[in-house]
């Protein structure tokens, strides 16, 4: 009874926002957490239902056609989002502003992505791009017409209210594009999935939030917060262009069938990246823009949050790395099978990635995202410098190193930096590492005497490895629990378990 009623008190502290700050950072955290796993299990089913029927050239001519939209959309970020949620005061007389530029943004892009269609399908020698490309356009449209009141969400750390925003448009992609793949067996059930997410984002964002948009004459405010946003649209081009750089080059240089091979084994293997760092970042930005003026808050913050990050990141990549053969096989098909050495090496990247998107908000929030942009265009400069030959002779294997060689250089860059704005001992930045990085080395071992020594793997079998690999690491986290000071769940429990207050 004790324990039911201990779980009941949790359950409606997280449902309601108040709080601390450290109480709303948790269940921030906690919501946006919720999200994606939810968002990535339902992604995870459609991928893998997509991946059965459709061909990596499918998965490639729709990465070509995303390709092609997220360019222009990046090229053309405003950053106003960043600024708004950095900004001390109320921001309510920014909004309407905002709004008008963010739609007249999206009609022209909409119209230079249809005239430009034709031509982003010869540079990718995939003429059924041309038609995708059109398409997808009207996702732009969705976006710049969504209630920008959502801004809130982030803001206040309201994100059990982002979580049913969020959870919308994926249900919506969920359920189209599964029932188009079952009709249509091509392509155009990514797409159809894609158009009707964002569609269903815009309409219910005006359903769970109150605040009504309208144009404005007045672009005045607009003007200012573009002062800060200049430089998030600087980092984005630039991370960008790192980001999605590659997969141009794949698509580029060795066809849309490699490029489908490449973006799933991407996909995959970055799940640490994308997924714990978007939650991470997500609840950190705006709490570190409200700790900005007190340097032993902000440094105490950031290091549990570098300590979380590690925790839940490497083990994932780490399962990853030694499963990802099995996984292939066994869920996606033979057909996949040549990607799996580039995945493998890719989930080091992705470790690599979830420690360094932890520096990002830091700089966002002290006012200093000029640091980012400039370690970004460091990164792509050596990107540029790897990436021709070691793609020319290893294929999309060498693709992956190419890019982790300057990833790795920069992120320490980063947290050096990082150390700097705080003042904190570097000795701490590297503890917070250790343990999880000393865990899933010893998992590593244990799994991969495991199967050396297993002739056959099925789906029964590799569920019980998953099982047996949580266990083992909580197991061994409960062991070096009192060495290395990793009592987060308790800690989180407690701090979840009390009732909220209004300071």
């Amino acid at each position: 009874m004790f324990l039911l009623n201990k779980l009941k008190r949790i359950a409606n502290n997280l449902a309601t926002p108040s709080g601390t700050l450290s109480q709303k950072i948790l269940k921030g955290g906690f919501w946006v957490f919720f999200l994606r796993v939810v968002n990535r299990g339902f992604s995870l089913i459609r991928l893998i239902v997509l991946a059965r029927v459709l061909s990596p050239n499918d998965f490639g001519l729709m990465g070509i056609a995303l390709l092609t939209m997220s360019t222009l959309e990046t090229f053309s970020q405003t950053g106003f989002q960043q600024a708004l949620i950095q900004k001390k005061e109320n921001v309510e007389s920014y909004l309407n502003s905002a709004w008008t530029v963010l739609i007249l943004r999206g009609f022209i892009l909409f119209i230079i992505l249809y005239f430009i269609a034709p031509y982003a399908a010869i540079f990718f020698g995939a003429p059924e791009a041309k038609s995708i490309i059109r398409v997808i356009g009207f996702s732009i449209l969705f976006q710049a017409f969504t209630n920008i009141g959502v801004i809130y969400f982030q803001k206040e750390l309201e994100f059990n209210r982002e979580f049913i925003y969020q959870f919308s448009g994926t249900l919506a992609d969920f359920i189209v594009s599964i029932s188009a793949v079952l009709i249509l067996r091509n392509v155009w059930a990514l797409v159809f999935g894609l158009l009707a997410g964002n569609m269903m984002r815009a309409l219910v964002s005006y359903l769970v939030h109150p605040y009504r948009p309208h144009l404005s004459k007045c672009l005045g405010k607009a003007k200012e917060l573009f002062g800060f946003g200049k430089w998030i649209m600087s980092s984005s081009i630039l991370i960008f262009l790192i980001a999605q750089g590659d997969d141009i080059f794949v698509g580029k240089l060795l066809g849309t069938t490699a490029l489908g091979f490449y973006q799933m084994a991407y996909r995959i293997s970055n799940m640490p990246a994308t997924e714990i760092t978007h939650v991470i970042s997500q609840v950190t930005f705006p709490a570190y823009s409200k700790l900005q003026d007190n340097i032993p808050k902000l440094r105490e913050a950031y290091l549990k949050v570098l300590q979380l990050t590690a925790f839940l990141s490497f083990p994932i990549a780490g399962l990853i790395f030694v499963l990802a053969p099995d996984f292939t096989e066994i869920f996606l098909g033979e057909k996949w099978i040549p990607m799996v050495p580039a995945m493998q090496i890719l989930t080091l990247y992705g470790a690599i990635r979830s420690i360094g998107a932890t520096t990002g908000p830091v700089f966002q929030g002290v006012g200093k995202p000029n640091i980012l942009a400039k370690l970004s265009f460091i990164q792509l400069l050596m990107m540029i410098f790897f990436i021709y030959p070691l793609t020319n002779k290893y294929g999309i294997f060498g693709t992956a190193v190419a890019i982790i060689i300057p990833n790795l250089i920069t992120q320490t860059i980063a947290g050096i930096k990082v150390c700097n704005i705080m003042k904190c001992d570097a000795c701490k930045f590297i503890k917070a590492l250790l343990f999880p990085l000393i865990s899933i080395s010893i998992l590593i071992l244990l799994l991969h005497i495991f199967i050396s020594n297993q002739k056959h793997m099925d789906i029964t079998i590799f569920v019980i490895l998953l099982i047996f690999s949580g266990v083992t690491y909580l197991g061994i986290a409960h062991l070096f629990k009192n060495l290395f000071g990793y009592d987060k769940i308790v800690m989180l429990v407690k701090l979840l378990g009390k009732k909220g207050n209004s300071r």
